[in-house]
């Protein structure tokens, strides 16, 4: 079980592997921007903290986790189409926002929010594609712990506001002006901003 309140900052590359072993980046986090997270409270992948929480600062890591670790299978189930007026404004598109290849903020009927990539805009529905971007795929960590200790009450506090929406979009980033209709920010993995919950 991960030990809780931990305050963790990491730098980190992430890689995507193929069937055959072909690495791809698809993310990093730097040292001078590293990824924050408090353990415990559902910020990141469980294998990913159980990996990073019992090292110390400027512990190394190189580690893999499978599809069933990360985001699970590729399901073409959660491919769905929805009437195209679910994204219209006056019977208009916002073409700054919704594209195909976009990835939208979704929210269901019990609140619980979610992304979407756009497939295809059809001239009455849209394809969404509902998987995790790294649906399907291995994730390989490699990094450093540059921060670890005790987390503050006021930096709980904030984590668990960022993770409910109740301290704006949720994203974690420090800008979050728009969000309320369309999350701004170009986040695939999510990104270690927390939009995609990648980690």
């Amino acid at each position: 079980m991960t030990e809780m309140n931990k305050y963790v900052a990491v730098a980190y590359r992430l890689y995507t592997k193929d069937n055959e072993g072909k690495r791809e980046l698809v993310e990093e986090a730097t040292k001078e921007q590293p990824f924050q997270f408090v353990s415990g409270l559902g910020m990141t992948l469980d294998d990913f903290e159980a990996q990073i929480v019992g090292l110390e600062k400027d512990g190394e890591f190189d580690f893999e986790l499978t599809p069933e670790q990360a985001y699970g299978q590729y399901e073409q189930e959660r491919v769905i189409k929805v009437p195209r007026s679910t994204f219209e404004i006056d019977g208009r598109l916002d073409k700054d926002y919704i594209f195909e290849g976009a990835i939208v903020p979704l929210q269901n009927a019990d609140g619980q929010r979610f992304n979407g990539l756009i497939q295809q805009i059809g001239d009455t529905e849209v394809t969404l594609d509902l998987n995790h971007p790294l649906a399907g795929k291995a994730l390989i960590f490699t990094g450093v712990v540059t921060e670890i200790r005790e987390a503050t009450k006021d930096e709980i506090t904030a984590t668990l506001k960022m993770i409910t929406g109740e301290g704006g979009c949720g994203c974690g980033c420090e800008d979050c002006s728009g969000c309320d209709d369309h999350c701004e920010h170009d986040h695939q993995h999510g990104d270690h901003c927390g939009c995609g919950h990648c980690h």
